[in-house]
């Protein structure tokens, strides 16, 4: 295998989105002779050796050769798909460590650390119908299913499936429930369970948990035959510790920065050095390759505030170096990758984190919502008693709302670490939470924005996320359960069916209040519309109920109700409006007397 000289160029340059075809250990026939090239860059090093079963781990056989500035290769004859290796690193002071492969493709399942020989190129994809036609889905139905493959379903002995497991059971699910994407929490190798994937050290190396990566790629194939999209979320703010990994590569600093101070992370990690070019062409060729080998739809970028921001903190100024890198990452990406979607988990107030990079934005194409989360929550845990001293937390994610394109998120994040779940998070007693958490979908899946609900929400979890544990599927044994993925998985439906739920979700003539600003009685109404179809929403947020609630300044016409959360098949008093309604003129304005029962969230369909 012959070295690319261009390639190798824009790698140190920070330009490169495909060193992967450069570094790792690649099965090549060089010489005439079958067996692997392995490259590593390792500026510091005095000397690197490549190590393994195959020289009984005896680097003195294995010596490789420095073939420019901080580049060692070396080709060995014999070696096979599914050998394992490792590096065997002098760093400046004379000091050896054995060191996993930055760019291996696949790795040993932890506690084990050996980087494998994989052919990542050799797996035949069926998938071209569906590449040929995935968009952004800027005006389309975006409904995520976030999940951890460990802990999404298990066997009945406790042992994880695998991703040939989940593509027979987690793929129709998702597929009968009405999702139109998957997003799986972090699959780069990492050593530590408890981190979830957030932690990584393996870049390129799809985790071995579950399978090798030609049956990670057997799932995503499945997903994309049946329209489902994949999600995947990737970490290019910080890198685990552990002296396997990346940290003191070549016993210096090289993929972290030299401040000790900047280096360490507040997650007890390592912070990558986003000012080092070959650092840059190493995330950004990391992002590339999961689009590239996996076919992978979209990516979620980790943490972005603590990108834009020293350590994450506005007080410490902006990192100009690592908001060069973002934009640089997403303009690439975004040219080589047209329909990849890349979305920014921001939890900072900068401007233009959508705005495409031409135009001086960040270049992400969505950004999660968390303002809209942390405010929707928080109304929601308040007794309703003191719900109209604070309207505005409901209100105020649609004074900002088209600054930026959002996504609605309900992740794993906010059923962890104490904070509750979803549905234990709602104010009441038993039938309350329930009752409210139906009131919740409804207000989300009709507020502008695309979605992403964690795994288990839709059945009303009362466990916080646990990855040695799947979801609490016995709960559906309970008819109150039962209800309640009844209706998620209606309203599902109706989010995919009706597009104007989603059509013009980043366009003005979307949605429209009819009334924002009824304290007193706790109660939202508004209008959600493409050119085709108009949805009156309205949502009660009190524990009152009305015979005869007029909405006010509506279409004249005749209106249906499409859903009631509170209605007997989803465990509600059933209190619903079950005939045609009818406008009526009144003061010169058209209005609409519907029935409202406690807590109730409707959905009413102008019928043309």
């Amino acid at each position: 295998m012959l070295i690319n000289k261009t390639e190798l160029k824009k790698f140190h340059q920070g330009h490169s989105i495909a060193a992967y075809n450069i570094f790792g250990a690649h099965l090549v026939n060089e010489e005439g002779k079958d067996g692997v090239r392995f490259t590593i860059w390792a500026p510091n090093a005095k000397n690197v050796q490549v190590v393994g079963p195959f020289n009984e781990w005896d680097g003195y056989s294995s010596w490789m050769i420095k073939i420019s500035e901080g580049i060692f290769s070396l080709f060995v004859e014999g070696l096979l798909e599914w050998d394992l290796y490792k590096y065997n690193v002098e760093g400046v002071d004379g000091t050896w460590c054995q060191k996993s492969d930055p760019y291996a493709f696949y790795s040993e399942t932890r506690p084990k650390t050996c980087s494998i020989v994989c052919d990542v190129d050799s797996y035949d994809w069926e998938d071209k119908a569906y590449l040929k036609k995935r968009t952004k889905g800027f005006d389309k139905p975006m409904n995520i299913y976030e999940a951890h493959l460990g802990a999404w379903m298990r066997h009945p002995n406790g042992d994880v499936y695998s991703y040939i497991d989940l593509a027979d059971r987690l793929i129709p699910y998702v597929q009968e429930k009405g999702y139109t994407h998957i997003e799986i929490m972090p699959l780069n190798e990492h050593p530590f369970d408890g981190s979830w994937g957030y932690q990584a050290t393996g870049y390129f190396s799809c985790t071995s948990r579950y399978g090798d990566p030609k049956n990670f790629m057997y799932f995503v194939d499945e997903c994309h035959k049946a329209n489902i999209g994949i999600i995947m979320d990737i970490v290019p703010v910080h890198f685990v510790n552990d002296a396997h990994g990346l940290k003191y590569l070549d016993g210096c600093a090289c993929y972290e920065y030299e401040s000790n101070d900047d280096a360490h992370s507040q997650w007890g990690t390592m912070n990558f050095d986003l000012s080092k070019e070959e650092v840059r062409s190493f995330l950004m060729s990391a992002s590339a390759f999961w689009c590239d080998k996996f076919h992978i739809d979209g990516l979620r970028i980790d943490a972005v505030s603590n990108m834009i921001y020293w350590g994450g903190n506005k007080d410490r100024g902006v990192n100009v170096e690592a908001l060069n890198f973002i934009k640089r990452h997403n303009f690439n990406l975004a040219k080589k990758f047209k329909k990849v979607f890349l979305i920014a988990e921001d939890s900072s107030d900068f401007a233009n984190v959508t705005t495409p990079t031409i135009d001086d934005g960040l270049g992400f194409d969505y950004k999660w919502d968390l303002g809209f989360m942390n405010d929707t929550l928080k109304y929601y845990e308040l007794d309703p008693i003191y719900r109209k001293d604070n309207h505005n937390l409901l209100t105020f994610s649609m004074a900002y709302y088209y600054s930026e394109k959002f996504i609605l998120p309900f992740s794993h994040d906010e059923v962890v670490h104490g904070k509750k779940t979803i549905l234990d998070k709602m104010w009441g007693d038993y039938e309350q939470k329930f009752s409210q958490a139906r009131n919740l979908y409804a207000y989300m899946f009709t507020h502008p924005g695309k979605k992403l609900n964690f795994m288990g929400n839709e059945i009303g979890m009362f466990r916080e996320f646990d990855e040695k544990k799947e979801i609490d599927w016995f709960l559906l044994d309970y008819p109150m359960h039962q209800a309640f993925e009844r209706y998620t998985h209606d309203l599902n439906q109706i989010y995919l069916k009706h597009p104007a739920f989603s059509k013009q979700d980043f366009e003005m003539d979307g949605f429209k209040w009819l009334d924002a600003d009824n304290n007193k009685d706790s109660i939202f109404t508004y209008v959600r519309k493409d050119k085709k179809s108009e949805y009156v929403v309205l949502i009660n947020m009190s524990a009152n109920s009305f015979e005869n609630y007029e909405i006010k300044n509506v279409t004249k016409g005749n209106y249906l109700e499409l859903i009631n959360s509170e209605k007997d098949i989803y465990f509600g008093c059933n209190m619903c409006n079950y005939e045609v309604l009818s406008t009526c003129e009144k003061e010169e304005i058209e209005v609409l007397d519907v029935r409202v029962a406690p807590f109730a969230a409707i959905i009413f369909k102008l019928e043309k």
